[in-house]
């Protein structure tokens, strides 16, 4: 089967016909799709998620008609702080019949928890439990290519604690999906390893960004090809100061080393 170069997110497919408009004339055409997990962590010592179903359907329209399990997909946590550093998680990955995908919808269980200053918290995700996490694709599969997709969690921007001191954590997700085939990415090594640093790039309205991890790597995924500036926030506590590094050049389908990056 030919490698198409999407090179992000892992999904666990096995579709039946009918949730994809036929490309060609034969039924018998067939594409690879994968969807991997991954994330922009947030100030926790664990985020951990339940997944327990990746569902997909043809058409982007908001109507509930058409989800299909991918099936074979085998609930598990997964601590969302191991994913960072350009480490991913293979949700699934299988042939399904090529044609129009419109939508993938991450359905989340109810073993969901948050870790803080050493403290174990219940996580709840009311909107994750009764419907699951809608994600455009809105992607054509053709016969006999193979399609890579990547969520990114931004963990961040997703949890918050109630006002009126209760200290309960809700997860409200923030998601963003993304293909090779339309996006690179960044990546580098920054040091000193031991401090922690927040990397971040504008786009349009919104910034991706991603923590490094304690080897101080870090990977910032789905970047439409274009020239950005990276901006290294370090730990206010560590003294050192906010660096950027412009002029990076994101081509699609490929990966910026920006090598090593001393904040000292």
């Amino acid at each position: 089967m030919k490698k198409l170069n999407f090179k992000w997110i892992s999904l666990m497919v096995l579709v039946l016909a009918t949730v994809f408009t036929a490309c060609s004339d034969k039924d018998s055409d067939q594409s690879r799709v994968s969807v991997r997990l991954t994330d922009a962590p947030g100030d926790y010592d664990e985020v951990n998620v339940e997944v327990v179903d990746v569902l997909i359907k043809s058409s982007t329209n908001p109507d509930e008609q058409g989800w299909v399990s991918l099936g074979n997909v085998t609930p598990a946590v997964y601590n969302l702080l191991d994913l960072t550093g350009g480490v991913t998680a293979l949700l699934a990955e299988n042939n399904v019949p090529s044609g129009k995908l419109g939508q993938i919808r991450l359905v989340l269980g109810t073993n969901n928890t948050v870790v803080k200053d050493g403290v174990t918290h219940d996580l709840t995700t009311p909107s994750g439990q009764q419907s699951g996490l809608k994600l455009l694709v809105n992607t054509t599969l053709q016969p006999d290519f193979t399609y890579d997709f990547l969520i990114d969690f931004d963990v961040e921007k997703s949890i918050v604690v109630e006002a009126g001191g209760s200290g309960k954590f809700n997860l409200n997700p923030v998601l963003r999906v993304s293909a090779q085939v339309n996006s690179g990415a960044i990546k580098g090594t920054v040091s000193p390893a031991n401090v922690q640093t927040l990397v971040s790039i504008p786009l349009g309205d919104t910034t991706i960004s991603a923590y490094t991890n304690e080897q101080g790597v870090f990977q910032l995924n789905g970047v439409p090809s274009g020239t950005y500036t990276v901006t290294l926030t370090p730990d206010a506590a560590s003294g050192l100061a906010v660096k950027t590094v412009e002029n990076v050049i994101v081509t699609n389908g490929q990966i910026t080393d920006l090598g090593s990056i001393n904040l000292e």
